[in-house]
Order: C-alpha cells, then sequence, then structure tokens
C-alpha cells in the first residue's frame, strides 16, 4: 500500500507536548495501540505497509517524533527519554490510560524506555529490531556515524521529509540530530531490562542491524519475554519502506503475529 502524504494530512492531528508540537494519526478502533517509527523516518515509511492492517483490530495511534516528519523540533538533543516522555504525555491528553506499544528501530529504543520508566502507561511491547547495548550489532554500525553526511541517509526518507517540510535546513537538522543521539548511545543495564514487567515481543530479521545472539540475550532477560527472528533485513519483515515488495507475505505474517501477541491473556 502506497499512502501519500497529502492523504496522510487529512487524519492527523497535532497536540502541544512538552514544548514541541507533535503530529498523530489515529486509525481504526479496539484496544489502543501506539507506532513509533525509526530514525530519519515517518509514520508512512515505517509502517505504511501494515498500518491498514492493524487498524483492523486495533485503535492505532501512529506518531511522529520530535523533528521527525510533522512534528516540530525543541532547542535540546534528541533522546529516547524524552521521546518516551513525550509518548506518555500525548497519551495522558488523549484520556488513554494504558496503551499497548509497536516501536521500530529507534522507536523500539524509545519501546524501552517507556516499558521502563513509563511502565503505568504500556500494556504490552513490541520491540522491533532495536538493541540495548552497543555491542548487540556489529561495530562497524557505530563507526560509520563519525563520518555520515546527508548523502548517507537513504534517498526515500530524505524525499518524504521534503514532501512534507520543503525544508532542508529542517531536514538537516533531523539529520545531524539523529546522528548526534546514535554516537551518544548508552547501553541500558541488565537491571533496565530485567525490570520490565509487562509483556515483551522481540522481533528481528536475521539479516537485521542487531544480531540474533543479542535478541535472544534480551529475551531472556525480560520477565515476561517473546522472541521472533524472521527471514530479512532491517524492517523487511513489515514492508518498511526500504522494501517495498508487494510480493513479500512477510508483512501479514508479522501483523497476524503481533495481533496474536496482544491477544494474548
Amino acid at each position: 500500500m502506497t499512502t501519500t502524504v497529502a492523504s496522510a494530512q487529512t487524519v492527523g492531528k497535532y497536540a502541544n507536548v512538552n514544548g514541541i508540537k507533535m503530529y498523530y494519526e489515529i486509525h481504526g478502533s479496539g484496544s489502543p495501540l501506539v507506532l513509533l517509527h525509526g530514525g530519519g523516518s515517518t509514520i508512512y515509511t515505517s509502517f505504511g505497509r501494515i498500518l491498514p492492517e492493524l487498524a483492523k483490530n486495533h485503535q492505532v495511534i501512529a506518531i511522529e517524533l520530535q523533528a521527525h516528519g510533522h512534528t516540530g523540533d525543541r532547542n535540546a538533543p534528541e533522546t529516547f527519554k524524552q521521546d518516551a516522555d513525550d509518548v506518555a504525555e500525548l497519551l495522558r491528553q488523549l484520556n488513554i490510560p494504558k496503551a499497548d506499544i509497536l516501536g521500530f528501530s529507534n522507536g523500539g529504543h524509545t519501546t524501552l524506555e517507556l516499558a521502563i520508566n513509563h511502565p503505568d502507561k504500556v500494556r504490552r511491547v513490541i520491540v522491533a529490531s532495536a538493541f540495548y547495548k552497543k555491542d548487540g550489532v556489529p561495530a562497524g554500525f557505530w563507526q560509520g556515524f563519525a563520518k555520515a553526511t546527508l548523502n548517507d541517509m537513504p534517498k526515500i526518507y530524505r524525499d518524504e521529509y521534503l514532501k512534507i517540510n520543503h525544508d532542508s535546513a529542517m531536514l538537516q537538522n533531523m539529520f545531524n540530530k539523529d546522528v548526534q543521539r546514535m554516537e551518544n548511545f548508552k547501553d541500558w543495564t541488565e537491571e533496565d531490562i530485567r525490570s520490565i514487567q509487562a509483556p515483551a515481543l522481540i522481533i528481528i530479521g536475521d539479516h537485521d542491524v542487531s544480531t540474533p545472539e543479542h535478541a535472544v540475550e534480551m529475551y531472556r532477560l525480560l520477565p515476561h519475554g517473546r522472541l521472533a527472528i524472521l527471514p530479512g533485513a532491517h524492517g523487511q519483515y513489515m514492508g518498511e519502506a526500504m522494501f517495498p515488495d508487494p510480493n513479500n507475505k512477510l508483512p501479514e505474517l508479522f501483523v497476524a503475529m503481533v495481533d496474536e501477541f496482544l491477544a494474548t491473556p
């Protein structure tokens, strides 16, 4: 499915959250499910393929985080903790006491922060293609940030941002803040992960950024953890924008797994 930015904007709303104008969309009805996109991304580059399917069984609250997509920026660095605080505040404003959270990539890191620091706001969490410590990914991943330029950002992300904002300076700003956040990445401790009491599903691709061994390690630390390792690269299993193959059946399988996990008593 391809959703144009124009059609996306017709369903979007804004809330003033901790000093920024935060963009969100609500689709479907049922139990609330928050979607948190990856770095450099938007709702639709991360979740465009699966959002309509998820909305068949859930009230989907899809959010764009600080400096991303339609959402404004603040005069402060991006942090996963701040993103989690922003999501918790938006849920408070929407009168949603508790929600399921599905976070992909950097959105998965924000999901960890929510589960650790706002446990009252989360019912179940799905952490997709994320990691809790730096050695969960190959060393080359981190070395790449030292010399990263905007041209290293996938064109599809740059193009989608500029469709929304038409401001190349703000695109550069988002890129710089994303890079800075990863350069400053701090491990969560094993105790942090063990403290997550919400049922948690860890999902990665077998050729993902995070290694399968790390996913298993994180799963073992979680008191109520489940684990799935699916074929494919970073987000390929859910039809992320880098993998637009309409013949890929894994996104439907992924949605079925999510629905099953969230419906478990």
